[in-house]
């Protein structure tokens, strides 16, 4: 199959699915399942295809770095959240994003201190994030345009970062593949309609979801070059899937 045409039936696809998953279980769920790999796990693939696997391997390893400052980015818009309106927390999430992504496009990490680092700053993100308060207004119907309008943007995201990855080159393209597209559209939606404390519970979720994020690419980064793309990519799916059922399993038993 052709690569574009794959681009334009998996990238929908997958946020489609998940959006509506989100709608049916609720604010942390959809944040849990967004925080699995579904724009910059498709963009690594297709970077795989068109390029090749020490090109992937490269573009995965700025990629992980990219779980900071979606991490970051997900503490600046709770903070702001409960006391602004979406368009001042929009831009100052965006501000914390752009600062994080030009630090690290500067300062490159070695992979193996990544992983430490990343963990470390998702736990402690975890442990400063607000503590949820109660709606001021009673939730509002979400509009039907609503998972189409999103399944377009992302699509249009992965076929433009894609198609302009060879300028950028492999670590830059993976500093942007993981841009939270997906956590500030849901995140203003949620905002817009529902009120803060459905936002922080979103984000939360969102944060518990990196840690397979994380894996997902460490995966890939670590064994694409021996094993090839098909079965690395394989691997790196079950992983994060297994992992983030036991990070639920967890959390259900613990209230965590």
């Amino acid at each position: 199959m052709d690569v574009f045409i794959l681009k334009l039936i998996l990238t929908p696809t997958l946020i489609g699915l998940v959006s509506l998953a989100g709608r049916r279980w609720g604010a942390y769920i959809s944040g849990w399942l967004v925080g699995l790999p579904l724009t910059s796990g498709p963009i690594c693939f297709f970077l795989a295809l068109s390029h090749d696997e020490a090109f992937a391997a490269a573009a995965a390893a700025g990629t992980m770095t990219g779980a900071i400052s979606q991490s970051l980015v997900c503490l600046a818009y709770a903070w702001v959240c409960r006391n602004s309106r979406w368009p001042t927390a929009l831009l100052a999430s965006l501000a914390v994003y752009a600062g994080i992504t030009v630090v690290f496009d500067v300062y490159r990490l070695p992979v193996d201190w990544q992983v430490p680092l990343i963990i470390f700053t998702l736990l402690a993100i975890l442990r400063t994030m607000p503590t949820v308060v109660e709606n001021k207004t009673l939730p509002r119907r979400l509009p039907a345009w609503d998972i189409p309008a999103r399944m377009i943007v992302a699509t249009l995201f992965v076929l433009g970062l894609t198609g302009i990855s060879e300028t950028l080159g492999p670590h830059l393209t993976g500093l942007l593949a993981p841009f939270p597209l997906y956590i500030l559209i849901l995140s203003v939606f949620a905002h817009y309609f529902d009120g803060p404390a459905t936002v922080i519970r979103l984000l939360k979720g969102l944060l518990q979801g990196i840690f397979s994020y994380l894996l997902f690419f460490l995966i890939v980064n670590k064994f694409i070059e021996t094993l090839g793309t098909g079965p690395t990519f394989l691997l790196a799916v079950a992983a994060a899937l297994g992992l983030q059922l036991l990070i639920a399993g967890v959390r259900k038993r613990y209230s965590v």
